[in-house]
């Protein structure tokens, strides 16, 4: 009994010794955490709650006031701000399914394509999302742009008339350049996921006489839903951070001003008209929508797991 006890006082240590050491190596990581992540968010709350008030008809010096929330009720008042977040949500209903169901179609090929294929695929699929996002809007700027676009010369040589930059089809052209960007690094996710599925389901499926769409539709993405489940969580916050595309497609269309959509709506508060506790203001408001939305997600993807 004695040497029983004595055994297992070392396995104590090294368990406290252990949980040490982790804590050791996730001090860097939560310092990093708290300056980066954690202090500018509480920094924009505290300034979003002021204002800066010029006297003397704006000839005068400034002074700040607590205002409260009188910030986010001038914003959610503004008709400008509110259309953006309009366009906004047309956006993330375009693309977030468009992106998604792509994304594991791509995948549910590759899965079935030969192994010699794969990494090919792989690669001609990830190369997209390489390419820097204000590249790849560069990029499809020109290919949108009437009188330079090959791809609007060819079609009006077969008498197709289309204008993508046209108030009707900028967004669609937005949810475009979006979906070529990401496509391939959300199929990399969900075909990581196929290939853990059990093999053996697999064999058994196609005993039981099961084709190939019956497999991938019925067994395949039953079990790779967590990861359809993250790729959904991310494709949403991310469609929220909407502004390189609309900010580089209003250098050459006038269907695109300089607060389309939320982020430039804060940008252009922040850095052209110099109101810092509106940006702030704008900033957490996107945040907190971001925060409801992931919520709505996970509670969603939880449910459909089971």
């Amino acid at each position: 009994m004695t040497s029983i006890t004595r055994a297992a006082r070392p396995r104590r240590g090294l368990r406290g010794t252990g949980g040490r050491t982790a804590a050791l190596f996730l001090v860097p990581f939560f310092v990093l955490f708290v300056l980066t992540m954690i202090t500018p968010i509480i920094y924009a709350v505290g300034m979003s709650l002021f204002i800066e008030r010029r006297s003397g008809l704006g000839f005068g010096g400034t002074t700040t006031e607590f205002v409260w929330f009188e910030n986010y009720a001038t914003i959610l008042s503004n008709e400008t701000f509110v259309q953006g977040f309009a366009r906004l949500a047309v956006y993330c209903l375009l693309y977030v399914p468009v992106l998604l169901i792509t994304a594991l179609l791509l995948a549910l090929l590759l899965d079935a394509a030969a192994a010699r294929l794969r990494r090919v695929f792989q690669l001609l699929l990830f190369l997209p999302h390489a390419v820097p996002g204000v590249i790849a809007a560069l990029i499809w700027a020109y290919l949108y742009s009437p009188g330079v676009s090959p791809i609007v010369n060819v079609l009006a040589s077969g008498g197709i008339s289309i204008d993508f930059l046209s108030v009707h089809l900028v967004l669609p052209s937005m949810v475009n350049i979006s979906v070529w960007e990401w496509t391939g690094y959300n199929v990399i996710i969900l075909f990581t996921a196929l290939q853990a599925v059990p093999r053996e389901v697999l064999e058994a499926a196609r005993v039981d006489g099961a084709g190939e769409i019956r497999t991938a539709v019925s067994i395949k993405t039953p079990l790779v839903w967590p990861a359809i489940s993250v790729a959904l969580l991310f494709t949403v916050i991310g469609s929220l951070q909407l502004f390189t595309e609309p900010k580089i497609l209003s250098s050459v269309t006038t269907n695109v001003t300089s607060t389309w959509v939320p982020n430039m709506w804060a940008y252009e508060a922040a850095f052209v008209r110099n109101n810092l506790p509106q940006a702030a203001a704008a900033s957490i408001l996107l945040a907190l929508l971001a925060a409801v939305l992931s919520w709505f997600v996970t509670r969603f993807t939880s449910k459909g797991a089971h």
